[in-house]
């Protein structure tokens, strides 16, 4: 399902931090440019079933209106981009420091519940606590 906003972010609504992230970004949309996908909710796999769950639960993604699927920090740069907060990430997609920024979004999305864990108090939900990493905090 593709819609006409200009972002359709998919996240994990069972990441404390992505949770936060992805709050505030609704505070910021004035405009409502961004339409926010949790892949943790039942909805998700009726309105999506042609998405790779896991793929998309490995990191953020997003849709373009045109329909290109982006992932990582370009997603998070284009949301930020919407709401007018653009600059806060727009170094991290210069080149040179695109290739680090790329590295280190790639770690963190990996080990994103244990991160979440330390940095808000916070641990997942029940049901991701048997999931890999999300296991361990």
């Amino acid at each position: 399902m593709i819609h006409n906003s200009s972002l359709t972010i998919f996240y994990d609504g069972y990441c404390p931090l992505c949770s936060i992230e992805m709050n505030k970004l609704k505070q910021l949309d004035k405009q409502q440019n961004i339409i926010f996908v949790d892949i943790q909710t039942p909805a998700f796999f009726v309105d999506y079933p042609h998405l790779d769950w896991q793929v998309l639960d490995a990191r953020i993604h997003g849709y373009l209106a045109d329909g290109t699927l982006i992932s990582g920090l370009d997603v998070t740069y284009l949301a930020w981009k919407l709401v007018g907060k653009g600059w806060v990430y727009a170094p991290l997609r210069w080149p040179v420091i695109r290739w680090f920024a790329d590295i280190a979004y790639n770690i963190f999305a990996k080990y994103r519940h244990r991160i979440s864990y330390l940095l808000t108090g916070k641990k997942p939900c029940i049901p991701c606590e048997s999931k890999g990493d999300k296991a361990d905090v």
